[in-house]
């Protein structure tokens, strides 16, 4: 009589997303989790190649250091 045997106080369109948020949560986190594990490994490599490249010229400038004391 009033929404063609519809409810009175809400749209199926809410029952719908009320049926449906918990499995869109579920996929949001999901990815946002999957996005933040991405993003961790391409910084730790990052730093590693960064860490590897700051090792190299200190032991540089260790092996200058110790020919500049050889010479004195």
């Amino acid at each position: 009589m009033f929404n063609n045997g519809g409810t009175l106080f809400a749209s199926e369109g809410v029952f719908v997303l009320l049926t449906f948020l918990p499995i869109i949560s579920y996929l949001i986190f999901t990815g946002f989790g999957i996005y933040f594990v991405i993003k961790v490994i391409k910084f730790m490599n990052a730093k590693t190649e960064s860490d590897q490249e700051r090792n190299k010229k200190i032991d540089e400038l260790i092996g200058v250091n110790g020919q500049g004391k050889n010479i004195e």
